[in-house]
C-alpha cells in the first residue's frame, strides 16, 4: 500500500538550504530517499525551495529565518501562519496518511492540539531537551502524536513526558555517505576543521585557543548569527541588532580575538564541493562541545569524508564515534590538543567504511519507514484509559 506523509520542514530556510540549514538539510537528505522507497511526500516548506516532491505547500515565498532577529511582536506570526496552512490542508484532504513535524515546539502543540481530528503524526526532536520545559514535562499528544530523538542520548535526558511518547531515535544521515567505502580518501592537508554554527555551545573559541597553543591551523566554518561571511558580518559591525544576537556577542567577545587569519582563519559557510574539500583534506574534524549535541550532522559528514573525528565525549559523540576507529574522544578539554595529533593514525578508509554501513540516507529511510508504520499502528489501537 502507498504511504502519503506530509513532510512539515517549516518556514524558515528553503530546502535544501543555500549553506547552513541543519533541519533543512536533515530533510533533503531524508525525502529523496523515501520517494525512492515508494513514499509519496507533501512538502510544507517556503516557495523557494527547489527539493524534488510530489506536491508543495508554501505560505511563504521564500525562508522567514532573518525574522527572528526582529521583537518577537513582531515575528510571532511566522509560524503560526505557516501552521495554520498545514492545519487547513489536513482539515480538507482526507489522503495524508501520517505527518511527519519538524518544526520546534509550535508544531508539537499545534498538531495535538488537533487531537483525533489529526492524521498520526512522528514529530522529530532536533535539539537540545531541556528547552522547553514547560511543553515537554506536561507534553499529552494522546494516541495521535508521537516523538523521536536523532540520538539514543537525547532521549535519555528528556522529560519523563515526553519520553513517554517516544517511538525510539534515528540517528541523522548524510547523502556523502553513500557508498563512500568505494571512494579514494583524499590526501591530507595540515589543517584541522570546525565545522558549525559559530557558539558557545560548539566551544569555537576553545578550539582556537588550542590551535594557538599546541601549534596546529584551524579553519572555522559556518556562520556567526544570521551572517554567513565575513564580509556581510563586518558591514553590521555597527548594527544595534547585531550587537544584540548572542553568537555574535560570543565571537567578538570570545573568538575573533583568536582569529589572525594565519594560524586560525574563519571561512563563513561553507557548501557543496567547498565544504567537502575542506573537510576531506582535513587531519581532523575538532568537536570541543559545551553541550550535548542531539545529532551531530557534521560527525556523520566527516567520517563520510574520510575524516577522523576528535572531540569532547558529549551528547551523541560516543554513539556515532568508535574511539580508537574512527575519531579520538575525551571527557577532559586539556586533553585535545594531544588527540589532534594523534588524529593522524586514524585510518581514513575505516571511518569511509563505518560511515557508509550506519550513516547512509537508505539507513536513514528505512528507519523512519519503520517508526511511520509503529506510529500509525499506535494511533489506530489507542491505549485503554
Amino acid at each position: 500500500m502507498s504511504l502519503t506523509v506530509l513532510v512539515n520542514a517549516g518556514p524558515w530556510l528553503p530546502v535544501p538550504p543555500n549553506g547552513y540549514g541543519g533541519i533543512e538539510n536533515v530533510i533533503a537528505t531524508l525525502v529523496p530517499e523515501l520517494r525512492r522507497l515508494g513514499v509519496r511526500v507533501v512538502l510544507a516548506t517556503v516557495g523557494s525551495s527547489e527539493l524534488p516532491v510530489d506536491e508543495r505547500l508554501a505560505v511563504f515565498a521564500d525562508g522567514q529565518f532573518g525574522s527572528l532577529q526582529r521583537p518577537y511582536n513582531q515575528a510571532c506570526g511566522v509560524v503560526q501562519s505557516h501552521l495554520h496552512a498545514v492545519v487547513r490542508t489536513l482539515r480538507e484532504r482526507d489522503d495524508i496518511d501520517l505527518v511527519h513535524d519538524h518544526v520546534e515546539a509550535a508544531g508539537l502543540a499545534t498538531l495535538a492540539a488537533l487531537g483525533r481530528d489529526a492524521p498520526p503524526v512522528l514529530h522529530t526532536l532536533h535539539w537540545d531537551l531541556a528547552k522547553h520545559p514547560e511543553l515537554y514535562g506536561s507534553f499529552d499528544g494522546a494516541d495521535r502524536v508521537r516523538v523521536n530523538g536523532v540520538s539514543a542520548s537525547q532521549l535519555a535526558r528528556a522529560p519523563q513526558a515526553l519520553r513517554a511518547h517516544s517511538v525510539g531515535h534515528v540517528h541523522l544521515a548524510t547523502p556523502l555517505a553513500t557508498d563512500a567505502d568505494r571512494r579514494r580518501p583524499a590526501d591530507k592537508a595540515g589543517h584541522v576543521v570546525v565545522l558549525g554554527r559559530i557558539n558557545p555551545g560548539k566551544g569555537q573559541d576553545l578550539a582556537a585557543r588550542l590551535a594557538h597553543r599546541a601549534g596546529f591551523d584551524l579553519v572555522l566554518a559556518g556562520p556567526v548569527g544570521p551572517y554567513r561571511q565575513p564580509a556581510e558580518l563586518a558591514a553590521a559591525e555597527h548594527d544595534p541588532v547585531a550587537a544584540a544576537n548572542p553568537d555574535v556577542r560570543f565571537w567578538r567577545e570570545r573568538v575573533a580575538p583568536h582569529v589572525d587569519g594565519v594560524r586560525v582563519r574563519w571561512v563563513g559557510t561553507v557548501a557543496g564541493r567547498q565544504r567537502d574539500e575542506l573537510v576531506a583534506t582535513a587531519r581532523a574534524s575538532l568537536f570541543p562541545l559545551r553541550w550535548a549535541e542531539p545529532g551531530g550532522t557534521a560527525v556523520v559528514e566527516s567520517l563520510a569524508l574520510g575524516t577522523p573525528v576528535v572531540g569532547l565525549a558529549e551528547g551523541c559523540l560516543p554513539e556515532l564515534i568508535q574511539h580508537g576507529e574512527t575519531g579520538l574522544l575525551s571527557s577532559d578539554e586539556d586533553d585535545l590538543a594531544e588527540l589532534v595529533h594523534r588524529a593522524g593514525r586514524i585510518d581514513p578508509r575505516r571511518c569511509q567504511t563505518e560511515a557508509a554501513r550506519r550513516f547512509s540516507p537508505e539507513v536513514m529511510a528505512r528507519s523512519y519507514l519503520a517508526l511511520y508504520d509503529r506510529v500509525r499502528a499506535l494511533a489506530a489501537t489507542p491505549a485503554l484509559t
